[in-house]
């Protein structure tokens, strides 16, 4: 029987770096050493600095599932979203569950399809102890719900609905934005611009509020918003904003422009543009809202407000991650932070240099 050769070329897995090889190379204890891998506040500056630059040299990884056994934590914890066939909060997801990777935890995502009964569910479910905490963006609760976000463990919330005082709350700026996003298609000389999508009469959601930053540019303009070029739509999808644009239009309202509360509602209306014949953004210019993927690549491209979803990700992870690895529970102090938007001009409303400028 011939030999079977040995393969010499094969790479077998080196030893692993350990904690002690870490503290070895930078000239201190295993302890500090740990300190700094799990955060821990006492740690100088200049010993923190060495102690990652040996961890740096050293190719060293962390166990996350040992350090979670030490600690009493999971590793995990749990993003609560509205709809994940929604492009913002499925891109939303996207860069939650990347933010919290960085920090060594995997993301348990939920979705409550915005229904009252199923957000308070979250907040007290058995699946929710699986995890070390709950980053929850709601929109079915009420004022009147507040009491429920006083839970026992870290909780942040996004979304429009600062429902608890004493909860982190990261929030948009959706007036500013919306007020944008109008004030945009008035120096493009568009003066009868309909919007489409919904809001509560409240004043609680993301739709009021956008509604109002346009309303209130409008009026800063000295127009009044023609209720005949508002086309409701409850859901934010596709195909309500194509409902709701066909709707404005067989009321023989006359757009110069649209507003669409969303993106996905006004690529809808632009769809309906294109099918009546209508040029964007010559004759009808159109503005979203959220910025999302799809915008970029329709043709023509949205013209959108970019809430800074990105930032709102890397905030919501970093203060939880902070009440994690200090104990906290929910109402321990909360504060509201406010991401600001920006306006992304696209084709859609004649692009950067103004081409799709309304008719003399």
């Amino acid at each position: 029987m011939r030999p079977v050769p040995i393969e010499t070329s094969r790479r077998w897995p080196a030893v692993p770096v350990t904690m002690r090889d870490v503290a070895r190379r930078a000239g201190v204890s295993v302890k500090t050493v740990s300190n700094v891998v799990n955060e821990f506040p006492h740690v100088t500056p200049a010993t923190r600095a060495r102690v990652l630059a040996a961890i740096s040299e050293l190719g060293y990884r962390m166990n996350f599932s040992a350090r979670s056994l030490s600690l009493g934590r999971t590793g995990m914890i749990t993003l609560a979203v509205p709809e994940l066939r929604l492009p913002y909060f499925a891109e939303l997801s996207d860069e939650v569950i990347a933010v919290a990777a960085e920090r060594g935890y995997t993301v348990l995502v939920e979705q409550t399809g915005g229904v009252r009964e199923r957000e308070l569910e979250v907040l007290t479910s058995d699946r929710r102890r699986m995890t070390d905490g709950l980053i929850f963006s709601p929109l079915g609760l009420r004022p009147a719900d507040a009491r429920s976000l006083e839970v026992d463990y870290p909780l942040v919330l996004l979304g429009e609905r600062a429902l608890h005082g004493s909860v982190h709350h990261v929030a948009m700026g959706n007036v500013e934005g919306a007020r944008a996003a109008a004030e945009h298609l008035l120096e493009r000389g568009r003066r009868r611009i309909a919007v489409v999508g919904s809001y509560d009469e409240r004043g609680a959601g993301a739709g009021s509020l956008r509604t109002r930053g346009f309303t209130e540019a409008l009026a800063d303009s000295g127009i009044e918003h023609d209720p005949r070029r508002t086309g409701e739509a409850l859901e934010w999808t596709r195909t309500t904003g194509a409902q709701a644009m066909r709707r404005v239009l067989e009321r023989g309202a006359d757009v110069d422009a649209v507003f669409g509360l969303n993106d996905v509602l006004a690529l809808g209306a632009m769809r309906v543009l294109f099918e009546r014949g209508l040029r964007v953004p010559g004759d009808v210019a159109v503005a979203g809202f959220d910025d999302i993927e799809d915008g970029r690549f329709s043709c023509p491209s949205l013209t959108t407000v970019q809430p800074g979803r990105a930032q709102i990700a890397r905030t919501a992870v970093w203060l939880l991650v902070d009440l994690i690895a200090r104990g906290e529970p929910a109402g321990a102090g909360g504060r509201e932070l406010v991401v600001a938007p920006e306006l992304i001009v696209r084709e859609s409303t004649g692009g950067p240099d103004g081409s799709g400028d309304a008719p003399k």
